[in-house]
């Protein structure tokens, strides 16, 4: 199984840098602990400082839900591929590209989200359709499972045991008696281990059974099915008597050409399970590619809007990708702490072994005026910087 890829979005000022910035990004991480790549980030109109920081808090929720739909779609396509990872692998495509490679080379899809839009515009956009994608998803898996757990039920009626199985192909009319004013016959399913001690005492265990009815039809691994016939009157005391005994009672009653219709149907519901599995991989492909292109989108707003808030105006800063591994990614996010956190201003200083420590009160005022709140899931840094990676 190959190692899962964590990426992280980093954005810095322009200003601080003397050379090509990804460059210097590259250097100051390791090219043994990650792969930088340019991410680029269109002009979005700014608005005011108020609507950013509302911004900023309603794609903070919105991440938090791309990143539970993406994930849920994982989950249903692992569940319907029955956890074959190079299958799943095959439907993890972002407009027919894997995911790697659409998110190494993302670009902003001016066509279906047009920069000029308001801020506010582009992220109410965004929700609508990841709801839209979660819904659909859902409706059809639930479909699915439907399906499938009753083409499940109906082959036990095929395959299970004389407890649980349809009694059609196996109980003949000629051993029942029908349309009778006065006695009926009832199928019992005795476990193996009870059988002597049914047939030495199903007569007495209550009043007016017919002495000497019962009737061996069938026998499986585990139990023995026989029809006993009693007077209609004591019938219900029979069954009770029954229960009390385990030994269980089956329903039935025949029906001319009822074989051949639970074959007819079990074939039926083959075929709708076979159609509506293959509808449900289509919308789990679908839907994984439409969830990683809303999901991109919002992160790149995330980081625009949090870029302004962060660094102010002008807005000259540079975006960059980073490729790493979860074992690594500690090692790329304390490259760039130490090489960044006098970004944070008082928030952020070094001990005397020049590791970078936080002042928590001053953390909070900083924290503030970026419109970050406490409790938001988010660690706060000295730059702008996001960690994520796909299911």
């Amino acid at each position: 199984m190959a190692p899962t890829t964590r990426y992280s979005l980093v954005s810095l000022p322009v200003r601080i840098f003397d050379d090509e910035p990804l460059s210097v990004l590259s250097s100051t991480i390791g090219q043994d602990n990650g792969e930088i790549l340019k991410f680029s980030i269109p002009s979005f109109k700014i608005g005011t400082l108020d609507a950013l920081v509302q911004h900023a808090d309603d794609l903070t929720k919105l991440n938090a839900a791309c990143e539970a739909v993406v994930s849920k779609v994982a989950d249903s396509l692992a569940g319907i591929l029955d956890g074959d990872e190079d299958k799943i692998s095959q439907q993890k495509m972002v407009n027919d590209k894997p995911t790697d490679s659409y998110l190494c080379s993302f670009q902003w899809n001016k066509v279906r989200y047009r920069a000029e839009k308001p801020l506010g515009e582009l992220i109410e956009n965004l929700q609508k359709e990841i709801q839209n994608v979660d819904n659909d998803v859902k409706a059809k898996f639930n479909q699915y499972n439907t399906v499938k757990t009753n083409l499940s039920a109906l082959q036990r009626k095929q395959t299970g045991n004389l407890a649980t199985k349809s009694l059609t192909p196996i109980v003949q009319p000629d051993v029942l008696i029908q349309n009778s004013e006065y006695l009926e016959t009832h199928l019992i399913v005795v476990p193996s281990s009870a059988r002597k001690e049914f047939l030495r005492s199903y007569e007495t265990i209550a009043d007016m059974v017919v002495p000497r009815s019962a009737l061996q039809i069938a026998q499986d691994d585990e139990f023995t099915l026989f029809a006993v016939t009693t007077f209609k009157k004591t019938s219900a005391d029979f069954l009770h008597k029954c229960r009390e005994q385990k030994w269980t009672p089956r329903q039935y009653k025949h029906v001319e050409g009822g074989k051949e219709e639970e074959q007819r149907e079990l074939e039926r519901m083959a075929r709708e399970e076979k159609k509506v599995w293959g509808e449900a991989l289509h919308m789990g492909r679908s839907g994984w590619s439409e969830s990683v292109m809303v999901w991109a989108h919002v992160l790149t707003l995330r980081v625009f809007v949090e870029t302004v808030l962060r660094y102010g105006l002008p807005l000259e800063f540079v975006c960059a990708l980073v490729k790493t591994t979860p074992k690594q990614a500690n090692k790329v996010k304390t490259a760039l702490d130490k090489a960044y956190s006098y970004l944070g201003g008082n928030a952020f200083g070094r001990d005397k072994r020049g590791r970078v420590t936080k002042d928590d009160a001053s953390l909070a005022s900083e924290m503030a005026a970026a419109g970050y709140s406490a409790g938001d899931g988010n660690e706060y840094t000295a730059y702008v910087y996001y960690e994520f990676e796909f299911p």
